[in-house]
C-alpha cells in the first residue's frame, strides 16, 4: 500500500491509508443508475460503491414500529459510515433535483397541513412557520446543492503528533451514527436536519409535529427517493412512525440504536424531551432574546437593529423578545423606538419608566421578561447600568442569543465576557444567530448547553471522534526496538 500525504505538516505518513481533508470538488449528479460496464477500480481508503440492486427500495414510509425504524436506521448509518464524500454529496446533488422537481406536490401537501390548521384556530405564528412557498422550497432545493458543495467533515484532523516511540496519534471526525430529531411544525427543518445528517455521515430519525404531517411526508419521501437515486440506502432518512406521544417515548427508550436525540421547539417540547430521555439529547433552547441599548449607543443604528430583531420574523427563536435602554439615553431614545414599533404594530409590554413614554404601552408582568412571545409582542425595560442589564438577562435570560449596541470597546467587552450565552451580538441583529447566516449552510438549530455542541449546529455538530493509532508493532510495556520516527530524528541528516 502506497502511504498517503502527512494529514498533519509536523507528522510524517502513516502505514495506513486514511480519506485525507483535501480541497473540495463539488459533486456532479450521478448520469445513470446502472453499473458502469468497466468500472475503475475505487481507490484502497473508500469502499467499493454499492450496486443499484443492493439498495433496498424506496417504499412508503412511516409504516412498522419505532423499533423497526431504528433499526433499519443503523444500518444505513453503518453504510453511511464507509461511503466517501463524493458518494454523499452525489445523494445530496440528487435530492436538490428532485425537491425541484417536486415543487407542486410539496405545495399541495403543505395547503392540507395549512388548512387543517386554520380550521383548528391555530395562532399565526403556527401557520407562519408551517407555511411553505414555491420560492421557500426551491430555496430549499438550492442550499441542498449548495451543500454538497462544503467540505466533508469526515476524517478531518482536528489534532495528531507523534510520540517519542514513534506511534502517530491523530484525532479524526467520524459521524455520530443514527440522530432523531423532535421538533414543533417547521417543516423546512425536515429537509434541513435530513441532508444535514447525510453529508455528516448519519442517519436521521425524523418526528415532525402532526401539524405537517402531509408536508413532512412529502418531503421525507422525496429525499429518500434522490438518496436512492444516488445508490445509498433510502433508510438514512425516515419518518419515524406513529401520529402520538407514544412513538415519541419509545423513540427515547431505543438506547443503544439511537446514538443522540435533538429537540428543536417550545420551552414544553424541550423540558420534556431531556427528562424523560435515555437517549443522550442535544438541547436546543427557546429564544428569550434581549436588545440592549447602552448609554454609548448610536441611536440610529439601536433603532435599526431593534427593528430588524423584532419584526423581520417575529415568528422565530431568534427574534427579539426584550428590550433594554439604559436610562441615560431613554428620553432620547424610547419615544422613536415606541412610535417606530407602534408603527409595525408592535405591542410592548413595558416597566413604569417605559410607560412614561407612551400611553401605548401595557404594563408588563412578572410573567413577560421570561416569555418567548413568537409574536409582534416586546417587553421593555429602563435599566440605570449595564451591569443591571446583565443581571436582568441572567435572571430573564434563555441562553440563546443576546446583543448591545454600544459605540464603547469597554462596555462591548465586558457585556461579551459577562454573559453566559450561546451567541453574544454587538451592533448587529439577534436574527443573525443563524447557521446559513454565520457561514454555515443550514443548521439543526441553536444549542444553548454547554457539552458537545453550543450555538449554531451544522455539520461537525453532528459529527465526533476517533483516535487512530498507527505503530510498527507497538506494544505496552516492552523495550525500545523500534524505528525512531520521531519528527527530530526524521530532520536530523544521515552522516
Amino acid at each position: 500500500m502506497t502511504a498517503s500525504p502527512p494529514l498533519h505538516p509536523s507528522l510524517p505518513a502513516p502505514l495506513w491509508n486514511p480519506t485525507p481533508h483535501m480541497p473540495h470538488t463539488p459533486a456532479t449528479p450521478p448520469t445513470s443508475s446502472a453499473p458502469s460496464a468497466t468500472p475503475s477500480a475505487p481507490p484502497a481508503s473508500s469502499a467499493p460503491p454499492s450496486s443499484p440492486s443492493s439498495v433496498p427500495p424506496c417504499t412508503s414510509l412511516a409504516s412498522g414500529t419505532v423499533r423497526e425504524a431504528a433499526l433499519a436506521a443503523r444500518s444505513a448509518a453503518d453504510r453511511l459510515a464507509v461511503t466517501t464524500g463524493a458518494e454523499r454529496d452525489a445523494a445530496l446533488v440528487a435530492v436538490a433535483a428532485r425537491l425541484a422537481a417536486r415543487v407542486p406536490d410539496v405545495i399541495a401537501a403543505n395547503a392540507m397541513d395549512l388548512a387543517a390548521a386554520r380550521a383548528a384556530g391555530l395562532p399565526d405564528a403556527v401557520l407562519d412557520r408551517l407555511t411553505l412557498t414555491a420560492g421557500q422550497v426551491e430555496d430549499l432545493a438550492a442550499m441542498v446543492r449548495a451543500l454538497a458543495d462544503r467540505p466533508d467533515p469526515l476524517g478531518e484532523v482536528i489534532s495528531g503528533a507523534v510520540m517519542p516511540s514513534g506511534l502517530d496519534v491523530r484525532q479524526i471526525r467520524t459521524p455520530i451514527g443514527v440522530v432523531g430529531m423532535v421538533y414543533e411544525g417547521r417543516p423546512n427543518v425536515t429537509v434541513d436536519a435530513g441532508v444535514l445528517c447525510l453529508k455528516s455521515g448519519n442517519a436521521a430519525l425524523l418526528r415532525g409535529s402532526s401539524t405537517a404531517r402531509h408536508t413532512n411526508a412529502a418531503l421525507v419521501e422525496i429525499m429518500r427517493e434522490g438518496v436512492a437515486d444516488a445508490s445509498l440506502p433510502p433508510d438514512a432518512l425516515q419518518t419515524v412512525p406513529g401520529a402520538t406521544r407514544d412513538s415519541v417515548r419509545e423513540l427515547m427508550s431505543l438506547t443503544g440504536l439511537v446514538d443522540v436525540l435533538i429537540p428543536r421547539g417550545g420551552r414544553e417540547l424541550i423540558r420534556t424531551t431531556v427528562r424523560e430521555s435515555a437517549v443522550p439529547v442535544i438541547e436546543t433552547g427557546v429564544g428569550n432574546c434581549h436588545v440592549y441599548v447602552d448609554e454609548h449607543a448610536d441611536l440610529d443604528m439601536a433603532l435599526d437593529i431593534l427593528l430588524n430583531a423584532k419584526t423581520q420574523r417575529p415568528s422565530v427563536c431568534n427574534a427579539a423578545e426584550s428590550l433594554l435602554v439604559h436610562a441615560a439615553v431613554a428620553p432620547a431614545f424610547l419615544p422613536r423606538a415606541l412610535a417606530a414599533l407602534a408603527e409595525r404594530k408592535v405591542t410592548v409590554h413595558g416597566d413604569e419608566r417605559v410607560r412614561a413614554h407612551s400611553d401605548a404601552v401595557v404594563p408588563a408582568t412578572d410573567e413577560d421578561w421570561g416569555r418567548e412571545y413568537l409574536s409582534l409582542d416586546i417587553a421593555a425595560a429602563v435599566v440605570d447600568s449595564l451591569d443591571a442589564a446583565v443581571r436582568h438577562i441572567r435572571l430573564h435570560g434563555s441562553g440563546h442569543t443576546e446583543a448591545i449596541v454600544t459605540d464603547s470597546q469597554t462596555a462591548a467587552h465586558r457585556f461579551v465576557a459577562a454573559l453566559d450565552t450561546a451567541v453574544v451580538a454587538v451592533n448587529a441583529s439577534t436574527r443573525l444567530a443563524d447557521g446559513a447566516e454565520l457561514g454555515l449552510g443550514t443548521e439543526l438549530g441553536i444549542s444553548t448547553q454547554k457539552l458537545h455542541a453550543r450555538g449554531p449546529m451544522g455539520l461537525t455538530a453532528l459529527t465526533t471522534t476517533k483516535h487512530v493509532l498507527t505503530g510498527t508493532g507497538h506494544v505496552r510495556g516492552a523495550a525500545r526496538k523500534f524505528p525512531d520516527l520521531s519528527c527530530e530524528a526524521l530532520n536530523t541528516p544521515t552522516p
